[in-house]
């Protein structure tokens, strides 16, 4: 979810002394970060590996290819993994691929500390027209590294690695046993692999969601949005027999007044205005949107159309219901294409990700603490806000797993994110591990550990019971 144009954000190299970010002076610490820099070329490699993965949803063929690749990069860090794909039925489709895997990996530490989620969606959007350079191979232009997912979020995996191995080469103690979730279907897809991961108890207590932007920001939440097929059916004829009355149903025609209407129903929906806050670059609120995402329909010149599919896309913000934006659309549809001979419309619901509500929550202060590490950033930098853009981080919520999900990742305003050339740079992934490790490392601001915090009140209202002095 990168930030709109016109944000200037800070680059990686300008970072805090290690006093102002809370390092102190554990020497294998300072050493670890300092190290990122000198290794960045192992998570190019790394990056390249994963781009030249093609993972693009829909259709999602990609998966087992990505859990194997993955599976290699972590074995050597003694991450046990074990698959967990989601059922065929939750997630199937008229639009889905017919030999399609929804696999998930998780590859977790055990060491008895308390664990950390570190979640990645794997998938890519597919490749925008307009790319100058192979999508997906890896082109490097001086510190700039593009490719599909190099930002959106393949970038955050090279630079969660390049963290974990630090941790490792210093041994660096850490706060917590990482747990890694590379996930499926986060781009809109009908059941994520994150909420079949929560709903079946797979998840950690507290989450790092890298689907966010390389901002000082505070996640406030973020919109739902749903993919509705419109499916008009009409009967096909030759097209020589098309401009009789009473021979075929031009299915391209008959939809002509629901994208009409759909347009003037844009113009509706755009102007609410959500009570979510906005970016504090953003001049006006954030509000709902309606668009034609794909138009597919006719065979030949020969023929007259008698299926045409419409995929409306709907970002609707937290407090309206799905179920009126959904019927909003299918009313339309209804409305302006009455019944006519041979004339038939269906609606599915192939995409939903729902909103997700405010994820604020104990481990919020030392985050921003680490972003401050790792990007450079002030304190008095970091706001609250929202976005339009969406997260499958919604059903997560909604399955009671937790509330609580921080956020951060390599989206910038100018990087093509989900458009042609997208790319990150190395500074920004060195920044983003170095924000990783401060956060895993426990003599990194150890006072805003909140599991710690919350051992020393238990021993102490045990002692207080007991009537022992406390420390």
């Amino acid at each position: 979810m990168p930030p709109k144009a016109g944000l200037e954000l800070p680059s990686g190299n300008d970072m805090l002394s290690d006093a102002e970010s809370g390092i102190g002076s554990s020497p294998r610490l300072a050493q670890a970060l300092q190290d990122l820099a000198r290794n960045s070329e192992a998570a190019v490699t790394d990056l390249e590996r994963m781009i030249a993965i093609d993972t693009t949803f829909p259709p999602g063929k990609g998966y087992i290819a990505f859990a194997e690749l993955a599976t290699s990069l972590v074995g050597p860090m003694g991450f046990e993994t074990r698959h967990v794909d989601v059922p065929e039925h939750l997630w199937k489709t008229s639009l889905s691929a017919k030999d399609a895997v929804r696999r998930n990996l998780i590859a977790a530490r055990k060491t008895g500390k308390p664990a950390c989620g570190l979640y990645f969606h794997v998938d890519t959007v597919p490749a925008a027209p307009g790319w100058k350079r192979d999508p997906f191979r890896l082109t490097r232009e001086g510190s700039t590294l593009y490719g599909l997912g190099s930002a959106d979020m393949k970038g955050t995996i090279a630079a969660v690695l390049l963290a974990l191995r630090a941790t490792a080469r210093f041994d660096v103690p850490l706060a917590y046993d990482p747990m890694l979730l590379f996930c499926t279907d986060e781009e809109c897809g009908l059941y994520p692999g994150i909420r079949y991961l929560a709903e079946q108890g797979h998840l950690p207590d507290h989450i790092v969601n890298f689907n966010g932007s390389a901002a000082p920001r505070i996640w406030a939440g973020c919109f739902g949005v749903f993919n509705l097929l419109v499916r008009i059916r009409g009967e096909g004829v030759h097209a020589g027999e098309g401009n009789r009355s009473s021979a075929g149903t031009n299915a391209i025609e008959q939809a002509l007044p629901f994208l009409v209407g759909l347009q003037e129903l844009k113009s509706k929906v755009g102007a609410r205005a959500s009570i979510l806050p906005p970016p504090p670059h953003a001049r006006e609120p954030l509000r709902p949107q309606i668009s034609i995402a794909t138009a597919n329909g006719g065979t030949a010149g020969g023929q007259v159309p008698s299926l045409f599919e419409v995929l409306v896309s709907r970002r609707y913000a937290p407090e309206e219901a799905f179920e009126n934006a959904v019927a909003e659309i299918e009313e339309l549809a209804a409305r302006t294409m009455p019944a006519a001979q041979g004339l038939s419309v269906e609606t599915e619901i192939v995409g939903h990700l729902i909103p997700t509500a405010d994820p604020d929550g104990p481990h919020w202060p030392r985050w921003v603490k680490a972003l401050s590490s790792g990007f450079g950033y002030r304190p008095e930098e970091f706001s609250k806000w929202g976005a339009s853009s969406c997260s499958d981080f919604g059903w997560v919520q909604r399955s009671g797993a937790m509330q609580e999900v921080l956020l951060g990742g390599l989206g910038r305003p100018d990087n093509g994110v989900h458009s042609a050339d997208e790319h990150t740079t190395i500074d920004d992934i060195v920044a983003l591990a170095r924000s990783v490790l401060a956060y895993l490392a426990a003599d990194f601001a150890p006072d805003l550990i909140p599991e710690t915090a919350s051992v020393l009140q238990r021993d102490n209202e045990l002692c207080s019971t007991l009537n022992v002095e406390t420390f």
